[in-house]
């Protein structure tokens, strides 16, 4: 149940945004997305989702099979090699450092030393910030939660640094995680929110993260992320960007149409920001209340489907 709500809402916010990624804010307020749509920017078929998608359903086909650092890497090489899990056999947008991330991965897959997988979050650089772990982290709540939170945030620091070795780029994705989780545990979501900006902050103690890095946060965590203005909310490649955009668009919001259509009329890197949002709203209110014209036209949505399946079913949600 919860896994298919998931991957069908970062499936659908990724097919609503490819159609218009790049754009500029402005053109975007001239002639918002309101629909599926297909071709433009990509010249892809309405329902057609990017990398975004990809790397999610790998995440979790790794985890069904039991989750490990070298599964997962080798179904992203698989991936990015052979356009395995991709919406029509091919790979058409793929960010610089993902696929020099997945070319690094290859190498160490080749040493047969998996091991070394877990060292790569101690050659992070301030580079590694972009939101292509955040966008495909969202079913790794399943394999954390009911965990301490340290322990959480060591598994997902080694998990995003599969791609993104940043501890600024693991902690985005620790926040959208532990969000995750407090709507899994039935928190109204401003209330799963408040109580995420806690536990984050107590987790900062705990790791001793430093304050240079907590300032990146600061609107999300030590303030709260609804209060900043629409204006102000940015959706470029960087992780801070893509986390507030879709927290802002989920707080903001009443519907998963709503939350979906605002993060990708903002512009700019639209399928990413969409996936993001598309995953937490999915879970929030489910698969039964995204547009069903939306789920029908999805590329591969028996495949999906049948992940999701077997997602619950590897860990008891349904």
């Amino acid at each position: 149940m919860y896994a298919k709500d998931i991957l069908l809402g970062v499936a659908i916010g990724d097919a609503l945004g490819v159609p218009y990624e790049f754009s500029e804010r402005e053109e975007m307020k001239k002639n918002p997305a309101k629909d599926m749509v297909g071709f433009r920017v990509h010249n892809q078929p309405p329902g057609t989702w990017s990398d975004d998608s990809s790397l999610t359903f790998c995440l979790a086909e790794s985890m069904v099979k039991g989750y490990d650092l070298k599964t997962t890497s080798e179904l992203f090489v698989k991936w990015k090699d052979e356009a395995y899990w991709t919406a029509h056999n091919q790979v058409f947008d793929i960010g610089i450092t993902t696929s020099k991330a997945i070319s690094k991965l290859e190498t160490i897959l080749r040493t047969k030393n998996s091991e070394n997988l877990k060292l790569l979050k101690h050659s992070a650089e301030v580079s590694d910030n972009g939101n292509g772990s955040l966008m495909r982290i969202l079913p790794f709540v399943f394999e954390i939660k009911s965990k301490e939170i340290k322990e959480q945030f060591g598994l997902v620091w080694e998990n995003s640094a599969l791609t993104h070795r940043h501890i600024r780029a693991a902690m985005s994705c620790m926040i959208y995680l532990k969000l995750a989780e407090n709507l899994l545990n039935k928190m109204e979501k401003k209330v799963a929110y408040q109580k995420t900006r806690n536990e984050i902050m107590q987790l900062w103690e705990e790791i001793s993260f430093p304050d240079i890095e907590r300032n990146h946060f600061e609107r999300v965590i030590q303030s709260d992320i609804q209060d900043a203005k629409k204006d102000s909310i940015k959706t470029g490649g960087y992780v801070i960007e893509s986390l507030e955009a879709s927290l802002w668009s989920f707080l903001t919001s009443n519907s998963f149409e709503d939350a979906v259509l605002t993060s990708i009329n903002f512009g700019h890197d639209t399928d990413t920001t969409g996936a993001i949002t598309g995953g937490i709203v999915g879970l929030y209110y489910g698969n039964k209340n995204i547009p069903e014209f939306w789920i029908a036209t999805l590329a591969r949505l028996e495949d999906i489907l049948e992940l999701g399946d077997k997602l619950d079913k590897k860990y008891h949600l349904s």
